[in-house]
């Protein structure tokens, strides 16, 4: 059985690459979690199977077969699941590849986060960009049809797909405990790398240890510690794909007690060592370069 995963974030997308795209399935009961969490690239994902509710800045709604959902870099998100089967591709994408000039009539696109749907015909035509897609960044990530298959794809769905309406009553900026803790959200959001003690982080939202600790888990249903955490494994696995720093270097620089501390806690993660990661990156990029 798979190590249990969150594949919401991140692809940690390699600083050579402009995006990713991944195919993800589980089985029936297979672990799966994911908590409230934001992107610094943006995301797109095609579902093929699933059931479940979707949670964003605009409210809440609840996911068919086939839906799509866009969410915008820095925009706080989150997903809840059932247990059944289901499988979704998943694409990151930096902010700066909409700059690009195949890109720029979709950038309204990426204003806010947004639960789309499709009649039957296009969500078939979308199913089959996106499997082209996925071959296509396989083989050839860098290349000019790459960019130009994932072009056709975001052009497809904002001009073919129809928003499903969220329930705004369920807005997560609404919520009073997701207020209370802005001062560190915003913390996360926008510093690459954050450790603050339980103490340190309430004191920035003016509560005491203890009430910040019961809100955290609360709003992000995960405890503060196992966040912080997760931010680490997030920026270890950065510096692994965009840097040459050891590994012992990376487990320091996250303030892990030992590079056998950080190894157990990314394998866990990411179900590789940090090593066989880097390693799979990097053959990604012999491949790529040998095209």
């Amino acid at each position: 059985m798979k190590q249990q995963n969150v594949y919401c974030e991140p692809l940690c997308i390699a600083k050579e690459y402009l995006f990713d795209i991944q195919k993800v399935s589980y089985q029936d009961a297979e672990p799966y979690s994911c908590l409230m969490h934001f992107h610094e690239v943006h995301e797109l994902i095609i579902f093929e199977d699933i059931q479940g509710s979707y949670f964003s800045s605009q409210g809440d709604s609840a996911l068919e077969n086939n839906d799509i959902v866009l969410t915008p870099a820095l925009e706080v998100h989150n997903y809840e699941i059932s247990p059944r089967a289901k499988s979704w591709y998943l694409i990151q994408f930096t902010p700066k590849i909409l700059e690009l000039a195949q890109f720029q009539s979709i950038k309204p696109l990426f204003n806010r986060g947004m639960h789309l749907r499709m009649d039957s015909e296009n969500t078939h035509i979308v199913q089959q960009q996106t499997k082209w897609l996925l071959d296509c960044f396989n083989q050839q990530p860098r290349s000019e049809k790459s960019l130009a298959l994932l072009s056709l794809l975001l052009l497809w769905i904002a001009d073919q797909a129809q928003s499903v309406e969220q329930n705004s009553e369920h807005m997560l900026k609404n919520s009073q405990g997701f207020a209370r803790l802005l001062p560190v959200i915003h913390l996360f959001k926008h510093d690459e790398y954050v450790n603050l003690t339980v103490g340190e982080a309430a004191e920035k939202c003016h509560l005491s240890a203890s009430h910040f600790s019961r809100l955290f888990k609360t709003v992000f249903r995960h405890t503060y510690a196992n966040y912080i955490i997760q931010h680490k494994l997030y920026h270890g696995a950065r510096m692994l794909s965009q840097s040459k720093h050891s590994v012992t270097q990376i487990s320091y620089d996250m303030e892990f007690s030992s590079p056998s501390h950080f190894i157990a806690h990314f394998k866990k993660y990411y179900g590789l060592t940090p090593y066989q990661y880097r390693s799979d990156i990097n053959r990604r990029m012999l491949t790529t370069e040998s095209l």
